[in-house]
C-alpha cells in the first residue's frame, strides 16, 4: 500500500491513525485504540466500520 494513502487514512469511528500489518492477502490496517483491524482487498482500504474485525485485548497488533 502506497505509504502517502497511508498517512491520509484515520479510522473512521475516532479519526485516530491506522497502523499497517501484514502483508499480501492478509493486510490490514489497524486502529489501536478501538481495537479494530480493515481488511485491504486488491490494494484498496475496507473502511466501514461494520466490517472491521474487532481484536482481543491481548492480540499482538496492539503492541506494535
Amino acid at each position: 500500500m502506497d505509504k502517502r494513502l497511508l498517512d491520509l487514512l484515520v479510522c473512521p469511528i475516532c479519526k485516530g491513525p491506522l497502523h499497517a500489518s501484514g502483508s499480501g492477502n492478509n493486510f490490514e490496517l489497524v486502529c489501536r485504540p478501538d481495537r479494530l483491524g480493515y481488511a485491504v482487498r486488491d490494494g484498496i482500504p475496507i473502511m466501514l466500520p461494520e466490517e472491521a474485525r474487532v481484536l482481543s485485548a491481548d492480540d499482538p497488533l496492539l503492541d506494535r
